[in-house]
């Protein structure tokens, strides 16, 4: 009998781009050659030292197969394409990080990032789903169609998706929310995989089945290992 086919979510990489190598060679050595598919959960860029080495290593598993790598839009992604627009959306991306993806690309201001890249974020989904979950990159707010249709909460929400269960009809696996303490959130309903990367914690993978919703397993990195 064929072995089941098996999903690896990974959290938030804000330019750790050591930690994202290290972490896919993991993975690999995890499925054992095995069929897998790789959903990133959005966030590759600033605060972090390598934002356009993350930004090229994710580019290119997807161009290679975009049918089993899924990549998805973060908040930070959004801010880089708003900087794009006003000057005012341009001074919020640089004070929340920015600076550090302009000094990756040996940029001085968001226009002159190559366009490539910025067309690839673009194009960017702010959901995948699967029979047993949805893959987000902040989360949905209750009470809203399931999926929450509303972009911003996808990229941005916090309360009130974090507090309290709430039942979207399958588990929620998602990042955006800094767990400091390096471990995984895990929750009845959700998942989640931001462990803090860029501030000294952990980058993770969660690891999924096809029928059950919540993690099999999870897969860590940190800066000292």
């Amino acid at each position: 009998m064929e072995s089941e086919s098996l999903t690896y979510a990974v959290g938030d990489i804000h330019g750790c781009a050591a930690l994202l190598d290290t972490l896919l060679e993991r993975i690999a050595d995890h499925a054992g050659g095995r069929a897998h598919r790789l959903v990133f959960l959005g966030d590759y860029i600033d605060r972090g030292p390598d934002s356009a080495a993350v930004l090229h290593t994710l580019g290119r598993l997807n161009w290679a197969e975009p049918d089993r790598v899924t990549c998805l839009m973060g908040n930070h992604e959004r801010m880089l394409l708003d900087a794009l627009h006003t000057p005012q959306a341009a001074e919020r991306w640089l004070s929340n990080g920015g600076d550090a993806t302009l000094e990756s690309f040996n940029a001085h201001e968001v226009g002159e990032l190559p366009r490539d890249t910025l067309d690839w974020i673009e194009a960017l989904p702010t959901l995948h789903a699967d029979a047993a979950r949805w893959y987000v990159h902040a989360g949905f707010r209750p009470g809203a169609p399931i999926p929450d249709p509303d972009d911003h909460n996808r990229l941005w929400i916090r309360e009130p998706f974090l507090e309290g269960d709430h039942d979207f009809g399958r588990h929620v696996v998602h990042g955006h929310t800094p767990q400091r303490t390096g471990r995984p959130e895990r929750r009845r309903f959700r998942t989640n995989l931001d462990t803090a990367a860029v501030y000294g914690g952990a980058l993770t993978a969660g690891v999924f089945s096809q029928a059950q919703g919540p993690a099999l397993a999870f897969l860590q990195v940190r800066a000292l290992s």
